[in-house]
């Protein structure tokens, strides 16, 4: 069997934390496999959001197409869910092509309903919740996990009662649909049927990544970044609670273009801002099952990658116990 025919087989996933060079590499994978490159980011899918996002420039997205890039209005919301429909038909296109999916992006939350599933969950509601908060308030948390015990086991074994905001999200999911957390759990959509290879690459030196996220943000400043978010506040229909304007870079840019903040306070908290989210990134995948590390400081990236394609994919059952 031939390497294109063994990765037929599956789906390549390349992830990591934000600024370690996750998109060069899958370019550079690009040429020389026949893959499809599907991005898995929840800020490039937004129009007019290029500079902030470092979104590959039109050349590279000319000679590097990507899927899910620039497909919503930065008006529009799009959430794990929609991108776990989105894949899901892109992979089977992909693979009718005769071509290999290779998923690249930051967004842990998009890979994990991709390849673990979404379980149907209600959504937040503030009446129950401010409803559970007094009778914590006058009964105290040990009586509501004692609640969460009797309705819920499972999930009472595995939350603290120390941790008011699980225990609460818990009671809250059982009263708002009549299911138990874990009830929820073992009905949520299913998975990606299909193996994959997991790679994920990242300086070992955290401080060689923090120094990248820092001169990235001070280049995306010479960019134009700041005129890119003023551009996006004279539309007039954006407002900071969007999840476009959420985003790592332009809650900053705006804050400081709305004067809340001057810009030696943007700059700082744009940077810290963007180190916490690497940080986010790569805990979540400590816990990623068959996960290999690479280093783009250490050797020939492309080569490592290669190494690790050769090997056994990961198997769709592996996410059944992965827990984040």
């Amino acid at each position: 069997m031939s390497l294109v025919e063994h990765l037929q087989q599956g789906v390549i996933c390349l992830s990591g934390p934000t600024a370690a060079g996750k998109t060069a590499l899958a370019m550079a994978l690009a040429d020389r496999l026949p893959v499809e490159l599907v991005s898995v980011d929840s800020a490039l899918v937004y129009r007019g959001m290029d500079i902030g996002t470092a979104k590959p420039s039109a050349d590279e997205l000319a000679r590097y197409p990507h899927h899910l890039i620039d497909i919503r209005d930065p008006a529009d919301a799009y959430s794990a869910a929609d991108f776990r429909t989105d894949a899901l038909a892109l992979i089977t296109a992909i693979r009718e092509r005769g071509r290999i999916p290779l998923l690249v992006g930051g967004t842990m939350l998009y890979f994990r309903a991709l390849l673990a599933g979404l379980s149907t969950l209600p959504q937040a509601d503030q009446a129950v919740r401010a409803q559970l908060q007094a009778e914590a308030d006058a009964e105290g948390w040990e009586q509501l996990h004692q609640q969460l015990q009797s309705i819920d086991p499972v999930s009472a074994a595995r939350i603290h009662p120390n941790d008011p905001q699980r225990v609460m999200r818990a009671l809250e999911v059982y009263r708002l649909s009549g299911k138990s957390l874990t009830e929820h759990t073992q009905s949520q959509n299913p998975g990606l049927p299909l193996p994959t290879w997991q790679i994920a690459v990242a300086p070992v030196d955290r401080k060689i990544l923090h120094q990248r996220i820092e001169l990235r943000f001070h280049t995306m400043l010479e960019q134009g970044f700041e005129a890119e978010v003023q551009k996006l506040m004279d539309r007039g229909d954006l407002h900071p609670d969007l999840p476009s304007i959420r985003a790592v870079g332009y809650r900053q840019m705006w804050q400081y273009l709305s004067g809340e903040l001057t810009r030696d306070e943007m700059v700082e908290r744009g940077v810290i801002a963007t180190r916490q989210l690497a940080k986010r990134q790569i805990t979540w995948l400590r816990s990623w099952p068959g996960l290999h590390w690479l280093d783009p400081l250490a050797g020939d990236s492309t080569e490592e990658i290669f190494k690790c394609l050769l090997q056994a994919p990961l198997p769709p059952d592996a996410w059944k116990n992965a827990d984040n």
